[in-house]
């Protein structure tokens, strides 16, 4: 086990480079599964989440190596199974995406229930739902989802809700199945987009991604060879802009796409941070007084539901009450009682925090509950007056590349021990 230690309050000056995308990675990866041959992945991020499908990808039978740091080389030529035992996926909320890619290369798929970041129930409901418009018999038994189908079938599929996971589990199903898919109420973010631009760079035919219409034209065969580059990582982005959003800071925030960052622009704008995109970079200069703000999450382009508890962070400071309301998880706020350790004045009523910006955070030992909550409590102990310490950082790394040595980069006094 390891732990970080933070002396809070130095100022954050400086340049921060951000990584690969680690939601578009973890989609991306199993879709090389679709390809009965090689493929290269540039700007892969080095956090938990991918050594974990690379290790199912090897126990699947492919080959997978690192042709640089950020660069991975996947030969699934091999692969000649569509079972994955619950050892391999555990701790891995995106390892539904296995079901969809082994589904669209064997037409059988058998994959227990996802693990990872614990805060609320995750229904697979309109995943299932796709599966079977495509022709599949879906099944779940003692935990284990199991779907097979002589033929996948193209078919008009409408999601009852927006759904990031089911929006590119069904393209990983319908890439090879035979006629025409069509996906409405698809989700839009810019993940969404990179796992069909991958696809497509394989010889897919899938249009419409980044709208609310995705139309996927099935083909018979993907074809290897293929090199392409993830995008960077917008969570990241963000997490680093709010940190630098705080009086004495001021952050250059490199290697981004500043539309996907506009929701949280607007709002860090609101809040009376000085906000500059500069081509592929946004410099933030931290206000003298935060200012209070209201917030929903929404799918996107609404505000991240990911970058909810950073920005709850960063509002305990603000001059008067906040609002936070959680649009997308039922059980996102159990992060709150982490930061009332540490002064914090929050109260939690369903989906809805009302926070009351107090005049200081102080250091105190605390707990990562999941990922993102993870990183709220290193901004807010990045923020609070003494030390603080935060246990379950495994969490964090599952998500974050380097966070600590970007830090220590930015002038943060962090360092990670072991307990």
């Amino acid at each position: 086990m390891e732990k970080y230690i933070i002396h809070g309050q130095k100022p954050l000056i400086g340049d921060v480079h951000i990584s690969g995308s680690k939601n578009a990675a973890v989609a991306i990866i199993p879709a090389a599964l679709l390809v009965a041959g090689k493929c290269r992945i540039e700007n892969v991020p080095d956090i938990g989440d991918v050594k974990a499908l690379m290790d199912i990808l090897v126990n699947l039978g492919a080959e997978v190596e690192y042709e640089d740091e950020n660069t991975l080389a996947i030969n699934a030529e091999n692969v000649n199974t569509y079972i994955a035992t619950y050892e391999m996926v555990k701790s891995l909320r995106a390892s539904y995406y296995i079901i969809g890619a082994l589904l669209g290369r064997f037409g059988h798929a058998e994959v227990p229930f996802p693990g990872g970041c614990d805060f609320g129930y995750r229904p697979i409901d309109q995943h299932i739902k796709g599966f079977e418009a495509l022709g599949a018999e879906v099944s779940i038994e003692h935990g284990i989802i199991k779907a097979k189908a002589e033929r996948l079938t193209g078919a008009s599929i409408y999601l009852d809700v927006v759904s990031v996971g089911a929006t590119i589990n069904l393209m990983l199903a319908a890439v090879k199945a035979e006629g025409v898919t069509v996906i409405e109420n698809a989700a839009k973010e810019p993940h969404v987009v990179d796992v069909a631009n991958f696809l497509n760079a394989m010889g897919a035919n899938i249009r419409g991604a980044g709208t609310d219409v995705i139309k996927i034209k099935g083909v018979d065969r993907l074809n290897g060879g293929t090199t392409h580059s993830i995008i960077p990582d917008q969570i990241e982005a963000g997490t680093f802009m709010i940190a630098g959003a705080a009086n004495g800071n001021c952050i250059t925030v490199k290697n981004v796409i500043p539309k996907h960052m506009e929701s949280l622009t607007a709002k860090l704008t609101e809040m009376g941070v000085k906000v500059e995109v500069i081509e592929d970079s946004i410099r933030v200069t931290g206000a003298g007084k935060i200012l209070r703000a209201n917030i929903k999450t929404l799918p996107y382009p609404g505000f991240p539901t990911d970058l909810h508890p950073q920005t709850a962070a960063l509002l305990c400071l603000a001059g008067g009450t906040s609002i936070i309301t959680e649009g997308i998880w039922d059980s996102r706020f159990q992060y709150v009682e982490e930061l009332k350790r540490m002064g914090a004045a929050i109260k939690v009523e369903g989906r809805v925090a009302v926070i009351e910006g107090v005049k200081n955070l102080t250091g105190a030992p605390t707990k990562a509950i999941d990922l993102r909550a993870g990183a709220a409590l290193v901004i807010a102990s990045l923020l609070a007056k003494g030390k603080s310490e935060i246990s379950n950082i495994n969490y964090i790394d599952r998500g974050y590349e380097n966070l600590e040595f970007k830090l220590k980069a930015l002038g943060a006094n962090i360092k990670r021990v072991s307990v």
